[in-house]
């Protein structure tokens, strides 16, 4: 399904939190909304590129096209540190080798990542409204990479499930690798942040494979994220963002991420104390309440159906159901 970017800036996020010491800046300082795309009738070519400012147009700045020695992924350009990020901020000023909007496909921000990290129970009225406990430290779980597609393309029923589900979250990527992190550092390893939407079967997640989580979360197009990975220094305090879901329409959820149990620098530090992060790397950290499974009678997606998943300051994200 391809749909028009819309713009989503209803929630407030003025916060006196927002104001960040100096070594919780982003990887450059660089404010900017980054995207992965692929050219119209150009199937094998990803690009990366850079939205333009509003007031400047509504086109993307094709990095590659305005420096050929520029990689062509978003993972290869996070590898490349501040580096990557200081020259793609050169190819927007320049305003040079702009691609309309029309003529392009975004996809996913972040294609074949080395980890999908997931955060369970992570909003306390999400715990509540299934009647669990308030975690004391964070439920971690994953999907495998195959799950991610783009922030407009379609979600598919698998044929071995009859109750799939929605769940907007907050995602962040790895701009920075690194072990042991230390949570005043987290945000400096932080490359940006983007819209997420963790598809779930919760037959396979609640009730089959011995209860555990991970194939009822990891099913091909169950993890739509984008519509762009906007940097950390964009985000003006990612600890007040609106959240959002509606399914054809209708609110589904509603929250805020200042209602997180753990926030992304908690996250950070608590994953690298077991694994070494690495550039690309792509957290999902928890859904407000609001999903199908505990609604009376329970609601699940069926074909047809639209979702849009919708995040202050980052934009949404709109997927039908086939």
């Amino acid at each position: 399904m391809r749909l028009p970017l819309r713009p989503f800036c209803i929630f407030s996020s003025l916060f006196p939190r927002g104001r960040r010491a100096a070594n919780q800046r982003g990887l450059s300082g660089a404010a900017m909304r980054l995207v992965q795309f692929r050219r119209r009738g150009d199937a094998a070519g990803v690009r990366v590129g850079v939205e333009q400012e509003a007031g400047e147009g509504l086109g993307v700045v094709d990095l590659k096209a305005f420096d050929p020695s520029m990689p062509s992924t978003m993972r290869e350009l996070l590898e490349l540190g501040d580096e990557g990020l200081q020259r793609a901020q050169r190819a927007l000023a320049s305003g040079r080798c702009v691609v309309e909007r029309s003529d392009i496909q975004l996809l996913s921000p972040v294609l074949a990542p080395e980890k999908v990290v997931c955060v369970g129970m992570n909003y306390r009225d999400h715990c509540l409204e299934q009647n669990a406990p308030i975690p004391k430290e964070p439920i971690i779980f994953s999907k495998f990479p195959n799950a991610i597609t783009g922030p407009y393309d379609d979600i598919v029923l698998p044929s071995e499930s009859q109750e799939v589900d929605w769940e907007v979250e907050l995602a962040f990527v790895i701009g920075r690798g690194g072990k042991h992190i230390k949570e005043e550092d987290a945000l400096a390893h932080v490359a940006g942040f983007t819209v997420a939407n963790d598809v779930s079967a919760r037959d396979w997640q609640m009730k089959r494979n011995g209860k555990q989580w991970l194939l009822g979360k990891t099913f091909d197009s169950f993890c739509p994220l984008g519509p762009a990975l906007v940097t950390t220094d964009a985000v003006k305090d990612p600890h007040r963002l609106g959240v959002r879901c509606l399914v054809n329409g209708d609110a589904v959820q509603s929250g805020n991420t200042d209602q997180m149990i753990f926030q992304t620098e908690a996250l950070v530090a608590w994953v690298s104390k077991f694994v070494t992060l690495t550039p690309g790397d792509v957290f999902l950290t928890g859904t407000p309440p609001g999903v199908g499974v505990f609604r009376k009678p329970p609601v699940f997606l069926k074909k047809g159906d639209v979702v849009e998943c919708q995040i202050d300051q980052l934009g949404s994200i709109i997927n039908r159901v086939v």
